[in-house]
């Protein structure tokens, strides 16, 4: 290790770019793959399929796009500038459908809703009707799957919109009220303005989400993008068609980014008082107390409970039979896995975001930006980046070790879990990245100046002076990663060694085969895991303003 602070900046600095372009290689790679001829492959997915990925895509996105801003702003409006019955309760229960991933709700309400699940047996009793006497919409189309996806998502523009709500200057309010305007007018016109850049944020990534979804749009037979990577990797084989469809859904997941900041433009949205008295919340009596409460009731109810309630029924008829051995053993990979991902994105992030605090130039900020964007990245196109560069490595080194040692070295990357860990640094660090920056943004420079003034350099500093500070926001980065990785699907599903198996891929594999009860526990350990996280960013956001009470109603 170096003993001069100027030898360690060095070895920081130059640590953190290459880092990032480590990092980055996935995406470089399927970028570059644009340029690879295919032969007839793509000219025949172009004239078949590659139609309906693209407007199924777009449609998926459309209905996302209007159920996640309807509930999520509305709630987030509710929860922080209205009292009414309940509203303790829902500002974080509002946040438990974030543990619940898309493609288990799916397979839950499709065991719930199908022709023969309890709500259509039960229709069928009460009434005598018999098959096709009755009509019941179809769960499994690109409208269901709009609707699960929804129901999970929503939350995303929640807490970005609530955040912004409660941390909205009292004054623009009060004014908008001297000028006559009701709760309502002020909503529309005044707040929601002002709350848009984190509401159009909070939508970019329910739509990122959307996108990156695997689970949900297969098991409904919904073709996008996402299923055909798929299907062109182990269907056709081919790694070049599979990589240029990937680089078309990264194509949307960047007009996403980019609608997003040009929606902005020069625009700003800034507090021009820095009064920051309490928050007077409107006080909703009546029918409007009752209409509240019973909304939020209704989507925690739909997103949470009634699917976990069911996960749990049918998790204790099947107990004895699935949690066994084998079920042990998926939980000890699955929790390995998100913990080896977890401690090395926060090692990894810690670094990085360090490092910009150390040296604030445009190459290095650049280059953790770069290292950041994964998370913008879906699943299936970071498995198909890793996949790519990884057999080729395994290829050349197998080819050199059996000419010149007679020896084959196998899939040494490419077939282990070390590809698995690296899919989930490059699609997650951006989780952990923002979570640790914007912790150490919270530590005056001062801090710094003290510890050099000691004669620490720059890792002591990191080591004695922030990392103490910083441990609730390495704790929030570390779960929230252990969180992700338990839920991804698409990426762990391309990447797993043979006889390899996770919580989320035989959750995956048995709802597929319509065993939807076996499914059940594994997926109702992934739900219950990510329940704290969900509760301590409630519970940080809700710290962040105190509220008051005043006695006006809309």
């Amino acid at each position: 290790m170096p003993d001069s602070p100027r030898q360690q900046q060095t070895l920081i600095s130059t640590g953190a770019v290459l880092l990032a372009l480590l990092l980055a290689l996935p995406v470089i790679v399927v970028v570059s793959y644009v340029f690879v001829p295919t032969g007839e492959i793509w000219s025949h997915l172009a004239a078949t399929v590659l139609p309906d990925y693209i407007v199924n895509s777009l449609l998926l996105m459309l209905g996302v796009a209007i159920g996640t801003l309807l509930i999520g702003v509305s709630t987030g409006w509710l929860t922080s500038m209205c009292q009414f019955p309940g509203r303790g309760l829902f500002e974080w229960a509002l946040l438990l459908p974030m543990a619940m991933p898309a493609y288990i709700i799916a397979y839950t309400y499709t065991g719930m809703l199908d022709f023969s699940g309890p709500v259509q047996t039960t229709l069928r009793e009460l009434t005598g009707w018999g098959f096709g006497d009755y009509y019941f919409p179809d769960l499994r189309s690109i409208e269901g799957a709009a609707i699960m996806l929804t129901l999970v998502l929503y939350p995303y523009v929640y807490l970005l919109s609530r955040a912004a709500f409660l941390n909205q200057s009292i004054c623009v309010l009060d004014a908008s009220r001297t000028l006559g305007n009701g709760p309502w007018r002020t909503f529309l016109f005044v707040a929601l303005p002002l709350a848009r850049p984190a509401i159009i944020a909070g939508l970019s990534l329910a739509l990122m989400e959307t996108l990156a979804d695997f689970g949900t749009v297969q098991y409904f037979g919904v073709s996008t993008f996402t299923t055909g990577i798929f299907r062109t990797w182990f269907g056709i084989g081919n790694a070049a068609a599979a990589a240029q469809l990937a680089a078309g859904l990264m194509c949307f997941v960047m007009i996403l980014i980019l609608v997003e900041r040009y929606s902005r433009r020069r625009a700003r949205y800034h507090h021009t008082s820095r009064r920051h008295q309490d928050i007077h919340r409107y006080s909703l009596r009546g029918m409007r107390a009752v209409a509240a409460t019973g909304f939020c009731f209704g989507i925690v109810a739909l997103g949470f409970l009634l699917p976990a309630t069911q996960l749990l029924s049918w998790t204790l008829s099947v107990a004895d039979q699935v949690l066994d051995a084998r079920f042990m053993g998926l939980v000890t990979n699955s929790l390995e896995l998100a913990s080896y991902a977890a401690v090395l994105a926060l090692l990894l992030a810690l670094l990085l975001a360090y490092s910009q605090r150390l040296f604030p130039g445009k190459v290095l900020q650049s280059a953790v930006r770069l290292a950041g964007m994964g998370y913008a990245v879906p699943g299936p196109v970071i498995a198909v980046g890793v996949m790519i560069p990884f057999s080729f490595i395994d290829n050349s080194i197998d080819s050199w070790a059996r000419s010149n040692l007679d020896i084959s070295t196998g899939l040494m990357l490419s077939g282990t879990v070390v590809a698995v860990i690296f899919a989930y640094l490059t699609r997650f660090l951006g989780v952990s990245l923002q979570t640790v920056d914007s912790g150490l943004s919270k530590i005056t420079p001062s801090m710094d100046e003290a510890g050099r003034s000691f004669g620490y350099g720059p890792l002591q500093i990191l080591r004695q002076v922030h990392v103490p500070m910083l441990k609730g926001s390495l704790l929030t980065a570390l779960l929230l990663v252990f969180v992700d990785v338990l839920k991804e699907l698409p990426a762990t599903l391309i990447l797993r060694p043979f006889n390899f198996n996770t919580l989320a891929v035989r959750a995956y594999e048995l709802a597929s085969d319509e065993r939807l009860a076996e499914a059940a526990p594994a997926a109702l350990a992934i739900v219950a895991a990510g329940i704290l996280p969900v509760i301590l960013i409630s519970w940080t956001i809700t710290r962040t303003r105190r509220v008051a009470v005043t006695r006006d109603t809309p």
